[in-house]
């Protein structure tokens, strides 16, 4: 049976047009999502543009079914699917099945353990050189000095590109087309070139000029005579053979390379000026952290890192696209819905995280949260990939940060809440001024 059939009865949720429904979901995301499931419980329907009618669960057991079960009728690739004009087709976040596995185990071994923490090595010469460069008195935008700092690290770690008229190049590029997200919102049908003129053909060209920097670097890694001792993630991937023997074509290289300046680069930037947000405005939080970094202790940073996650995922949800009818908490549901594991609703259910508006990073000490209670990357295969690397170069970030300087919000009240292409973010951007040099 067809969603949008009359006779398929769906969860209850937001009776309001499509349109309507995402007006409220981009403008006050959290709001959205925290009172959608007060009022509609653990799984909920919500009707949305572009993405169509989609379910939303925040039921521990079921999202563990989702993410660790079976995942033959459960396509996460397919769900992805808007983000095909940025990343490409031969992304790991498009594909499915046996195509997605094969990505993945290239993938993996360039973001794990002691790899992981030889990078820790760059991100702090990245955040220490960013944070020198700081005056008593300067006003800027937190976000947008993290994406920078967030953009070198994957630059120099991820394509191993360290000559700064080469990253700047690739800065301008490769930001162009991130900054484009907005594009992926226009339907399909006004996906259209309209003469060279329009917003998509503006995207396409800022694309093709990207995919021409994204080759020349491949090529230029391959001819490199040091190739097999570099120990960057372009260099890791030109070496890797999957079961057959077979590398990673071109094609595919610029498309993971894609996904993981996306996905390493933007949300980790986000994340960080979340962290800036909330930091200045519990100085009780900010005073332990200190004590405790003074001491040599890592602990309560890592659990900064952790609530900062909770509180503000950079992704309200993560995604499946049914195919083949499933039920969910008790609902017969068709196939060819999406349904969505609701990391934002999760991550503030009142049962799981008591006073989850408050920002408490000791709330990770006491004890670790329930399995699937804790989820901004998501879970099961589809896991990120670069997980470990995000919360490394967080940690290193605000590590350097409170080290250095005391920071102040120069707009009063907590920065509102927004989704900007598929990322939830800072409205204003974290606008901060640097009151005190401390180190």
């Amino acid at each position: 049976m067809l969603v949008g059939s009359p006779k398929v009865r769906m969860p209850p949720g937001p009776r309001g047009p499509a349109a309507l429904n995402t007006l409220r979901l981009v403008q006050r995301p959290v709001e959205s999502m925290i009172g959608w499931r007060r009022r509609y419980g653990d799984i909920f329907t919500v009707r949305l543009l572009v993405f169509g009618t989609g379910v939303y669960v925040s039921d521990l057991d079921e999202i563990k079914a989702m993410f660790t079960g079976d995942q033959s009728s459960l396509r996460a690739g397919e769900a992805n699917a808007p983000l095909a004009p940025v990343l490409g087709s031969r992304s790991v976040l498009i594909l499915d099945g046996p195509e997605h596995l094969r990505q993945r185990r290239l993938l993996l071994p360039p973001f794990q353990g002691s790899a992981v923490e030889r990078f820790r090595e760059v991100i702090a010469e990245v955040a220490e050189a960013e944070v020198a460069r700081w005056s008593v008195g300067d006003r800027f935008r937190m976000r947008d000095r993290m994406r920078e700092l967030t953009f070198e690290v994957i630059v120099r770690a991820v394509f191993g590109v360290t000559d700064p008229a080469r990253i700047e190049r690739l800065r301008s590029a490769l930001v162009a087309v991130i900054d484009s997200q907005a594009v992926l919102l226009v339907p399909g049908a006004l996906r259209r070139d309209l003469g060279g003129v329009g917003p998509w053909a503006a995207f396409q060209r800022r694309k093709r000029a990207a995919d021409a920097l994204l080759y020349e670097e491949i090529e230029h890694r391959r001819r490199d005579d040091d190739l097999g001792e570099r120990s960057d993630v372009l260099s890791l991937l030109l070496r890797a053979r999957d079961e057959d023997g077979r590398p990673l074509s071109d094609a595919e290289l610029r498309d993971e390379l894609m996904t993981l300046l996306l996905a390493g680069h933007e949300t980790t930037a986000t994340s960080l000026a979340f962290a800036f947000d909330l930091l200045p405005r519990h100085p009780r939080v900010l005073a332990r952290l200190r004590d405790e970094l003074a001491g040599g202790g890592a602990d309560y940073l890592g659990a900064v890192v952790s609530e900062t996650m909770r509180i503000r995922p950079v992704l309200d949800a993560a995604e499946r696209t049914l195919t083949e009818p499933r039920t969910v908490c008790g609902w017969d549901l068709p196939a060819g819905i999406r349904v969505y594991p609701a990391i934002l609703a999760v991550q503030h259910r009142p049962d799981l995280y008591p006073e989850p508006g408050r920002f408490r990073p000791e709330r990770f000490l006491a004890e670790d949260p329930p399995p699937y209670a804790w989820i901004p990357f998501g879970g099961g295969i589809r896991r990120c990939i670069g997980a470990a690397l995000a919360q490394a170069e967080m940690a290193e970030v605000i590590r350097t940060v409170v080290e250095r300087v005391d920071l102040e919000p120069v707009r009063p009240e907590p920065e509102p809440v927004v989704i900007r292409g598929i990322t939830m973010v800072p409205r204003h951007g974290t606008p901060v001024r640097v009151a005190r040099i401390t180190g």
